[in-house]
């Protein structure tokens, strides 16, 4: 199974949009979806910060 995420990404007074899927094992997804989703969308954040945090202002919504 694939989730779709989406995050608003803000660094130096400009906001743009970042999307992403991502696999999620079917039996954590059955389980519980919620645990699932957020397991990958922690991730997939976190490198986003890796790559764009240079800012001193960035953030993600």
């Amino acid at each position: 199974m694939y989730i779709n995420i989406k995050v608003y990404l803000h660094s130096k007074g400009t906001k743009f949009l970042q999307s992403g899927s991502f696999p999620v094992p079917n039996s954590d997804y059955k389980k519980d979806p919620d645990w699932a989703g957020a397991v990958a969308a922690y991730g997939w954040i976190q490198q986003i910060k890796n790559n764009y945090a240079a800012s001193a202002d960035f953030r993600i919504d």
